[in-house]
């Protein structure tokens, strides 16, 4: 029960966001030098050095900078800046608010500097350089300011030597605590690109792993892993049956023989743009060695998965794969098997292969079938007759 007293008070008072929530935690956390403030306000006033009303004052004026940057924060204002966590505003505002402690405090004024240090780490881990060399500038400026102002209004107790000493103090620390936030910014800028770096290197391993570097399809490793799933999946299930077929481009050497293999290339990335655009979205391709290709069709029969590679014939009977040559008008010969239950994967490739040798043995330009749950393995063609490239 306490549990989860303390869970729903935290996500009442932080909000359920992971990043959000953290904003406002580091904001809390920092608001605590506001306490040590208040509390050195109480002494100085218990011993005399202060006025309670003017402790008063400044500890109201504390109280509403919390509750102002916890409004902000909380209401999720703060998301619509390019810094979500506006640390170069409430570090600045931290600042002013140590200024005046400085300039009320009397006699114990010079306790509140060791306060600036602790404000400036708290955002020397988010600030960027540009922010970091501000906050430091405007530390020395608005503290050399406050001690010239009380130095010539209040000489007994903020006296000339001691404001110069305090301030030499502070020129001093501050900017170097600037200097090592913009140091530490630039290392995170560079450990982010350095990891952007990685991921995309790591991107490219990843395609270069799977995908066939000239067209783009999954290559054979990769599309042995496709099938090895979706032979685990039918074999636990029982459902989701799916055939294979091995498309051979027809003539391809000739191609290379007559227009050159960057012609050749060409085919071969264009034809297996056109498979793969014409091929259910379920239906997998890949380029399974030279001008050989593999089709994973999907939760289907021979003869459903026939009509699609008909679809295909057709669709190239009415596409240029080169536009330079109209007259190239290349064809494919297809062997096509269904994956018979338990059976190796091996066993259903060898299968689709002697049914393309078969296709381009009858003619190519044409797709045998061969069923390989039925004993004996029935065939069955489709296709016209080969057309010479």
């Amino acid at each position: 029960m306490k549990s989860s007293f303390f869970t729903r008070t935290g996500d009442l008072l932080l909000g359920t966001e992971p990043k959000q929530r953290l904003r406002i935690y580091r904001s809390l956390m920092a608001a605590s030098v506001y306490l040590i403030c208040v509390a050195l306000q109480g002494y100085a006033c218990v011993i005399g050095f202060m006025h309670w009303g003017d402790a008063a004052l400044l500890s109201g004026l504390i109280a509403l900078n919390v509750l102002f940057w916890y409004g902000v924060l909380r209401s999720g204002v703060n998301v619509r800046f390019a810094d979500p966590a506006l640390t170069l505003p409430q570090i600045l505002s931290a600042l002013t608010v140590i200024a005046g402690a400085y300039a009320v405090t009397g006699p114990v004024h010079g306790s509140t500097l060791m306060l600036l240090a602790l404000v400036l780490v708290f955002g020397i881990f988010n600030m960027k350089a540009p922010d970091a060399k501000l906050a430091g500038i405007y530390t020395v400026l608005l503290m050399g300011l406050t001690m010239l102002i009380k130095s010539v209004s209040e000489p007994v107790y903020y006296p000339i030597h001691l404001e110069i000493a305090h301030f030499v103090l502070v020129a001093a620390i501050v900017p170097t605590i600037s200097s090592l936030a913009a140091q530490l910014s630039n290392l995170r800028a560079k450990l982010q690109n350095q990891k952007e770096e990685l991921t995309q290197a790591l991107n490219r391993i990843q395609v270069l792993a799977t995908r066939d570097e000239l067209t783009g399809l999954y290559n054979r490793r990769h599309m042995m892993d496709v099938l090895n799933q979706h032979q685990k999946r039918l074999n636990r299930s029982g459902h989701h049956r799916f055939c294979l077929a091995i498309l051979d481009i027809d003539f391809f050497k000739r191609i290379n023989d007559t227009y050159g293999h960057n012609v050749g290339d060409e085919v071969l990335r264009n034809f297996a743009q056109a498979a793969a655009s014409v091929m259910r979205e379920t239906d997998v391709v890949a380029r399974w060695g030279g001008e050989e290709f593999l089709v994973l069709l999907n939760d289907t029969q021979t003869g459903a998965a026939a009509i699609g590679l008909e679809r295909l014939r057709e669709h190239l009977q009415k596409t240029l794969l080169v536009e330079r040559l109209p007259e190239l008008r290349p064809t494919f010969s297809a062997g096509l098997t269904d994956y018979a239950l338990s059976e190796p994967l091996h066993a259903c490739i060898e299968r689709a292969d002697r049914a393309l040798y078969a296709a381009k043995h009858g003619g190519r330009d044409r797709t045998v079938a061969v069923d390989g749950s039925v004993s004996g393995h029935q065939h069955h063609e489709s296709g016209q007759p080969a057309a010479v490239a």
